[in-house]
């Protein structure tokens, strides 16, 4: 495994982002997001002949689904130190075959140099969270990291902000004598969506712990990123149908 070591020569501060998420999130959500990532991806992941590019990794669900069913190399993208660390400490029980394919890199892509290191770049559950000038910067830099004919997969982001308040509670998950829980409330402010994670641990007793993050979001319609996107040389896969997936490959 060989992780480039982000140093302070001038690039952007490494995030502090979803420092308390970290903690939660393999626990409450893992399980689910697991089976949505292998079937977006998995089909695409298991055919990549050069590597795979996942670009905010987070915990790690895309590059082990890589790991496990491609035999190519992989670059994970995971600016926020605590997705990170989680994303690394999961990496370190692998073997050392499958450590050895896989590079963790701890800036933003458009800062990490990849040229052509991969035919299938993956972004999951990460665009959304992204202004529109960090999307510009983004585009290029994946087309600089794929080869010539490579494939991009993008989890659709909201196409607009919720006309009311949305609250999705997360499943109870039991872990020895304590159980942890949490929500998600998501809300419109102007263009942009409020996302507010609620997360709590109980015991006998009651509540032990209780910890919020909140997250912006900056919804965008397949339209318009399939037109961000044509502007660095991206065209539309038509084989590809899912309404929760936008496809494109990289004109050679």
């Amino acid at each position: 495994m060989h992780t480039v070591i982000s140093r302070p020569s001038g690039t952007r501060r490494e995030s502090e982002s979803y420092a308390v998420t970290a903690e939660f999130y393999d626990i409450l959500q893992a399980d689910t997001d697991e089976a949505r990532v292998r079937r977006l991806y998995g089909r695409e992941i298991a055919r990549a002949q050069s590597g795979v590019l996942d670009i905010g990794a987070g915990t790690g669900r895309v590059t082990m689904l890589a790991l496990g069913d491609s035999r190519v190399g992989v670059h994970a993208v995971e600016p926020a130190r605590a997705m990170r660390t989680s994303l690394l400490t999961r990496l370190a029980a692998l073997p050392c075959e499958q450590r050895d394919r896989v590079t963790v890199h701890p800036r933003p892509l458009d800062e990490a140099g990849l040229r052509a290191v991969a035919d299938v770049a993956v972004c999951h559950n990460m665009v959304g969270c992204l202004p529109p000038a960090v999307r510009e910067r983004l585009w290029p830099a994946i087309g600089r990291a794929l080869t010539p004919g490579g494939a991009l997969f993008v989890q659709l982001p909201p196409a607009r902000p919720p006309a009311r308040t949305v609250v999705r509670v997360l499943a109870d998950q039991r872990v020895g004598e304590h159980v942890y829980g949490g929500r998600m409330t998501l809300s419109a402010a102007g263009y942009r969506i409020r996302a507010r994670a609620d997360y709590w641990v109980r015991g006998a007793e009651g509540v032990l712990r209780e910890h919020s993050e909140t997250f912006w979001m900056w919804p965008a319609t397949r339209e318009r990123l399939l037109g961000e996107l044509a502007q660095y040389g991206f065209a539309p896969l038509a084989c590809h149908q899912d309404a929760e997936l936008l496809a494109v490959t990289l004109r050679r």
